[in-house]
């Protein structure tokens, strides 16, 4: 697959947010505030800078996706059929009994999900078990896990920081949906953050910050941790906004796990084809 070009990664990330509002207005149930924060950051990755296969989606060399946020399996499900894993149409079985897109990825189910996720703080975890295994069988990849802001505040996130800066784990490349909102509130005002920036710099992490909505910051700091991560962990610190793209959704909390009623879904649309 050639390069997708930044209006046309835009243009996909737009789409993306629309079968992102299509599959959970579906389901009747879905995660949509993540879900439509993280679209711009799956494309970015899944289209442009990630090295993958649809036809070999098991091909050794390829790159590793970690959603540690697993609740925010919209946008991840919509990125992968988007992209060519499974037809879109599997879309519309989101979360129903025996469908290949369960509540939480599955990779024994799903086409394109490297490990299966749920239970949040585990995924760089699990990254810097792959990259691990990686150089342990000689292989040549990068792991690049998606966390929430929210997620940051369990501790085995930082046991594991703690590990792959003291051990200068390479090509491990976190991203941190910084949305600002959680399950139930806001993030500093149910437990404050503090300086994140500070806080992955003192476990020696190279981190790096962008506007997780602009197409272009995304790709260039996408980019430059790829090559930041020849020599250790790199986090990059992504400005998004819980919501993105529907204005009544946006910043809202009680959009984290909701789905839209008819209406609701009407004008969240009606905003995306604008």
């Amino acid at each position: 697959m050639n390069k997708m070009s930044i209006p046309d990664l835009e243009a996909t990330a737009t789409d993306i947010r629309r079968h992102i509002l299509k599959t959970i207005f579906n389901a009747g149930c879905g995660h949509t505030g993540g879900s439509l924060s993280e679209a711009d950051i799956l494309t970015a990755l899944f289209f442009r800078i990630m090295n993958i296969d649809t036809s070999n989606p098991r091909m050794e060399n390829r790159d590793r996706f970690i959603l540690s946020k697993g609740h925010s399996t919209p946008g991840y499900y919509c990125t992968l059929a988007k992209r060519g894993f499974f037809p879109l149409e599997e879309l519309l079985t989101f979360d129903q009994e025996g469908t290949i897109l369960q509540g939480h990825p599955d990779m024994h189910k799903t086409p394109g999900v490297d490990i299966s996720s749920g239970s949040l703080g585990q995924g760089l975890s699990l990254g810097i078990g792959m990259c691990t295994g990686r150089d342990a069988n000689n292989l040549d990849f990068c792991v690049y896990t998606l966390l929430g802001d929210g997620e940051s505040q369990e501790g085995q996130v930082w046991e594991a920081a703690m590990y792959a800066g003291a051990n200068k784990t390479k090509g491990l490349i976190g991203i941190t949906d910084y949305n600002g909102v959680q399950l139930s509130g806001e993030v500093n005002n149910i437990l404050s953050l503090g300086s994140l920036k500070k806080k992955w710099e003192a476990f020696d992490w190279t981190v790096l910050e962008c506007d997780g909505h602009s197409m272009t910051e995304l790709v260039s700091t996408l980019e430059h941790a790829k090559s930041l991560s020849k020599e250790g962990p790199v986090m990059i610190l992504a400005k998004t906004v819980k919501g993105k793209g529907v204005s009544f959704m946006e910043n809202d909390y009680q959009w984290h796990g909701k789905a839209p009623n008819k209406e609701e879904y009407a004008l969240a649309i009606k905003e995306l084809e604008r």
